[in-house]
């Protein structure tokens, strides 16, 4: 708003019809309409078309039409300044001026549209609830409202964005968080500023305790049950308006290799997957790594047979074992990357294809050997077995360095390696919360729902003693 323009809203109809058209000069899909009411009272109307109910805005003006209904609007909440009634105009309400009247009545006439809920396509569940969150930030809250309907389950509504404007919210359990964790949530979100907010990635970046960690200390999900039972187990969770990603914290790494499903599920059948996941993880990160190291430095740990099988494949191969692991990996990462971004109806195709062309073709031409089409192959499927996609990532790119320290050191470079990645994860805390717990420090927790889950009889057992 420009320094020369008032404040307040005045009693004049031409001077607030002046303002508005000042303001949002230039501006297509404002509409500002002037209306005169039979005993010769003047009304202006400042909406978002796109933004506003038509029809209710309809019953409105022909309820202003009759003169004896105009006190109908009192209904409505007043606005003294223009600040206020700009900013409400431009989230879809319908400022409405009476001549002679030095506020403004705000109407909440707004009509958004947005897409159905649907199920989740990166977190899909084979057992349970089948509905993800929207781009709406009031229908993501009553789904969530529906699976905790009490009064302890809290919504604070908080705005960010100098230019956006855009309204979040930060929910939790009043006896179930704990305060610190409350306060150091909102003292971050209170050193949170931005002219931007388009989407919940933007504060994850901003309140994140390590931003250089490769690791997630921010957990992220589209699925309303997980945020149900996240609250319910004592963490915050943080909703943004135009975003179907909610934000849940503090996050643990074991977080990463629990599904929706795993609470849906037997517990036995739970436990088994999810040791299956993590040895997965383990492979997708240090099998290329290994394979290096095994047959550049250290051979005579290998079979005979097999040992004879790697080097009949490797014969008349010009590249060492790191470099033919490298670019192979490389091209893996490129094949998948372009399967994403390719429309949904090819990219699946084209990834698979141009995987089958490429690696028998260079396996034909004598640029690199069979086995490593198969470790590269057996790396990249283990790494689609994390339910997180956010912690998929640090592994994946973890297993660059540790390829060229196997290429370099072989075991001792991997060591090496290892070595350091495990002090940062267990110095790595996420809002005060150690990254490894409760494994590292152990907790009482332990073997309730880490790893392995428990039954939930036994557990509810072990809770009330």
């Amino acid at each position: 708003m420009e320094p020369t323009m008032p404040v307040k809203v005045s009693e004049s109809m031409t001077i607030n019809q002046d303002v508005m058209h000042e303001v949002f000069q230039n501006c297509a899909d404002v509409v500002i309409r002037p209306l005169k009411l039979p005993d010769q009272a003047n009304i202006l109307l400042v909406y978002i078309e796109e933004l506003t109910d038509s029809n209710k805005l309809e019953e409105i003006i022909s309820a202003c039409m009759i003169s004896r209904e105009v006190d109908r609007l009192t209904q409505f909440k007043m606005e003294v300044h223009y600040s206020e009634i700009i900013a409400k105009v431009l989230k879809g309400c319908t400022a409405i001026f009476l001549d002679g009247n030095p506020f403004g009545y705000m109407a909440e006439l707004t009509a958004f549209k947005q897409r159905a809920i649907n199920e989740p396509s990166n977190e899909a569940s084979i057992r349970g609830p089948r509905e993800g969150f929207t781009e709406d930030l009031k229908t993501n809250l009553s789904m969530i409202r529906r699976k905790i309907s009490n009064s302890k389950l809290k919504f604070e509504n908080l705005q960010a964005g100098e230019l956006t404007h855009t309204s979040f919210v930060v929910a939790y359990i009043e006896d179930k968080v704990k305060p610190e964790l409350l306060q150091e949530v909102r003292a971050r979100l209170q050193a949170f500023h931005t002219n931007q907010l388009l989407d919940s990635g933007y504060i994850e970046e901003f309140i994140e305790d390590k931003s250089l960690s490769l690791f997630p200390q921010i957990q992220n999900t589209e699925r309303p049950d997980t945020v149900s039972a996240s609250l319910l187990a004592g963490k915050v969770a943080i909703i943004v308006d135009g975003s179907p990603n909610a934000l849940l914290l503090p996050m643990t790494f074991w977080a990463g290799f629990q599904a929706a499903e795993d609470h849906y599920e037997r517990f036995l059948y739970v436990s088994a997957v999810r040791l299956l996941r993590f040895l997965l993880a383990i492979m997708s990160c240090l099998v290329p790594s290994i394979y290096v190291a095994l047959t550049t430095f250290h051979p005579q740990m290998i079979p005979l047979a097999l040992m004879l099988s790697i080097s009949a494949a490797r014969e008349g191969i010009p590249f060492p074992s790191v470099i033919e692991t490298l670019l192979m990996e490389l091209m893996f990462e490129g094949l998948r990357e372009a399967g994403l971004r390719l429309p949904k109806a090819i990219g699946s195709a084209v990834s698979i294809v141009g995987a089958l062309v490429i690696g028998e073709a260079a396996v034909q031409a004598g640029f690199i050997s069979a086995p490593i089409v198969m470790i590269v192959a057996g790396t990249g499927i283990a790494s689609f077995a994390f339910p997180s996609y956010s912690l998929a990532l640090p592994f994946r790119m973890l297993r660059f360095p540790l390829l060229i320290s196997g290429g370099v050191l072989g075991l001792y470079g991997i060591a090496i390696g290892i070595m350091f990645i495990m002090i940062h994860l267990v110095t790595l805390k996420s809002f005060g919360m150690p990254y490894l717990k409760p494994v590292a420090p152990i907790g009482a927790t332990f073997w309730k729902d880490t790893l392995i889950r428990m039954n939930k009889k036994y557990v509810a057992a072990q809770d009330k003693q």
